[in-house]
């Protein structure tokens, strides 16, 4: 094996020297692609399959950014091609995504199932247009469905078989829908939308018929087997019946509320009872009508009516006319025998009589409409209308004009009742307002009643407490910082005047220390005796010399300096 690999690598060497440069290169060129086409055919064969999310390329960048937040939501790897298709995983994700986007209005407008048709291929045959035929059908139809709001998904299977010769023969054609609701949707309860889905696909099928379509849910449930409602119909019935019975107090509460509360005040006025009888019977009213006929109708250029009418006219006419006279037909016995007839009508079987019948019969046309109408949907048999006015509260006032009081502190008030004059009133108001009825037997009640207001009184009271309790804190506070002041004046006077009395006394006794220095040295230097003075007491002596020289000669600068320590102390 070692001897042929190396007669092998010689002979590649051998055959290596004798290529000339530009054979090299492509031997190069050629083992260079084929390197990359096995690259790439790993790479593409190793990519996960992904199948389109809509077949459709999404153009709109704005749609498809909220396409692409949308399955990041839901925690989908999708990809954009180039040319805007989504890409998903697999088909079934494609499925429950699509369904999502079909719920939140996120299909672009240009996706149709029927795409598939705008394909013509030379190889396709009748039966794949009829597959292709009822795959856009049913695609289709599950768009319907699943853009109705409460439903998730739908799967819809349609059986559409073939024509036969002979009607009895032909199979009908039948569909199958099965529709997973929303979170929190009642569509499997409301029976007006699972009629509508019946609806809808009844009509975009040809020749489906209700018998042969079944609508169940994804638990199985047969949603569209209305057989033995009728119960549950008289329920629903019922409850409208009250929906609107309680709608229409409603509304003749607010219009008492609105109408008393104008005049009385809204915090016045309590409708305790709004009660009315409701005939909701359907009624169907039918009404025959004559009127005459116009035989010339009137000329517009004339000032007066020129016209001509008939009650009727005369459209047939039969007239019958019969006459007799003699004595009748009177039976007898046979010949020979006496006859039957008793003496009584013997004796006036010879009496001579007339008769005569006259019969006129004319029939007459007459002008007849005819009006179909269905009554209003309820009739109101009886109203019943309850209301309390609350009377007026004033607070009472002395002579002064100030507020009274209770012992307790309260405020003291007095209570109005509403006169019997404006009760009459309210009363005819409401009558009006509700449209009263006599013979119906409505009953309208307008009250004065003393309304509780404990709670609010008693807030008020307590405001006002709080008030008073306010201002004497503050009088009482103005009055102590009012002492506070005055003793404060008070003591900075008797202070001040301490303060002048012992500077006065000091400076008395510094005089006096002074004359009596003065006076010693005055007699030491009469008597030769020299007197040593302290450095204090000549710097002192000192400065009294020049206060004294300075006064003497600019007195009013002086009398200034003692002015402006009289007012700084």
């Amino acid at each position: 094996m070692n001897e042929w690999l190396k007669r092998a690598l010689d002979q590649l060497k051998a055959l290596w020297g004798k290529w000339t440069s530009t054979q090299k290169i492509i031997l190069f060129a050629v083992v260079a692609a084929a390197l990359l086409g096995i690259i790439l055919l790993v790479a593409f064969s190793a990519a996960p399959t992904m199948v389109p999310l809509i077949t459709t390329p999404v153009t709109d960048l704005d749609l498809r950014d909220q396409i692409s937040v949308k399955l990041d939501q839901d925690n989908v790897a999708h990809t954009i091609t180039p040319s805007g298709v989504i890409m998903v995983k697999d088909e079934l994700t494609a499925r429950r995504e699509r369904a999502a986007l079909i719920r939140d209005d996120l299909i672009p407008k240009n996706a149709s199932p029927w795409d598939v048709f705008q394909m013509d291929k030379w190889t396709t045959t009748d039966f794949e247009r009829d597959v292709n035929l009822r795959e856009a059908i049913t695609k289709s139809l599950q768009q319907h469905i699943e853009a109705i709001e409460g439903i998730d998904s739908a799967q819809v299977s349609l059986v559409l078989p073939q024509e036969t010769l002979f009607k009895e023969d032909q199979n009908p054609v039948s569909a199958s829908i099965i529709i997973t609701p929303s979170p929190g949707s009642d569509i499997t309860t409301n029976r007006a939308k699972i009629m509508g889905i019946q609806k809808l696909v009844k009509f975009a099928v040809e020749g489906l018929k209700d018998d042969n379509i079944v609508i169940t849910d994804n638990l199985g449930n047969v949603l569209n087997d209305f057989t033995g409602l009728e119960a549950v119909d008289r329920l629903d019935l019922a409850k409208r019946q009250i929906r609107e019975k309680l709608a229409l107090e409603d509304q003749y509460r607010e219009a008492i509320e609105t109408t008393l509360g104008q005049i009385f005040g809204p915090e016045r006025v309590r409708v305790m009872k709004v009660e009315i009888d409701l005939d909701i019977d359907k009624k169907v009213i039918d009404t025959k009508e004559h009127f005459p006929i116009t035989i010339r109708p009137r000329d517009p250029n004339l000032p007066y009516d020129n016209s001509e009418v008939v009650a009727s006219i005369p459209i047939s006419q039969q007239t019958k006319n019969e006459s007799f006279e003699g004595t009748g037909f009177n039976p007898e016995g046979p010949p020979g025998q006496e006859g039957q007839t008793p003496p009584a009508y013997k004796d006036l079987s010879n009496l001579v009589g007339k008769y005569s019948n006259n019969v006129e019969t004319t029939n007459y046309e007459l002008n007849t409409r005819t009006t179909h109408e269905d009554a209003a949907p309820y009739s109101i048999d009886r109203i019943t209308v309850g209301v309390a006015i609350d009377g007026t509260w004033q607070k009472v006032y002395d002579n002064k004009g100030n507020m009274r009081f209770n012992p307790d502190g309260s405020i003291m008030r007095r209570y109005t009742p509403v006169s019997q004059d404006d009760l009459n009133k309210a009363t005819s108001l409401v009558e009006d307002a509700v449209g009263y009825s006599k013979y119906r037997g409505d009953s309208v009640s307008v009250q004065s009643i003393q309304f509780d207001h404990e709670a609010e009184f008693a807030k008020e009271d307590e405001q006002v407490r709080n008030a008073k309790r306010l201002q004497q804190a503050i009088i009482f506070s103005v009055i102590g910082l009012a002492v506070l002041l005055v003793a404060f004046v008070i003591f900075r006077v008797v202070s001040r005047e301490v303060e002048r009395r012992r500077r006065l006394r000091e400076e008395e006794l510094s005089r006096q220390h002074q004359a009596m220095r003065e006076a010693a040295l005055r007699s030491a230097e009469e008597e030769g005796v020299d007197v040593q003075m302290s450095v204090e007491e000549r710097a002192r002596l000192e400065m009294q010399e020049n206060a004294i020289n300075m006064a003497r000669e600019h007195p009013e600068d002086v009398a200034q300096l003692i002015r402006t320590w009289l007012v700084e102390e």
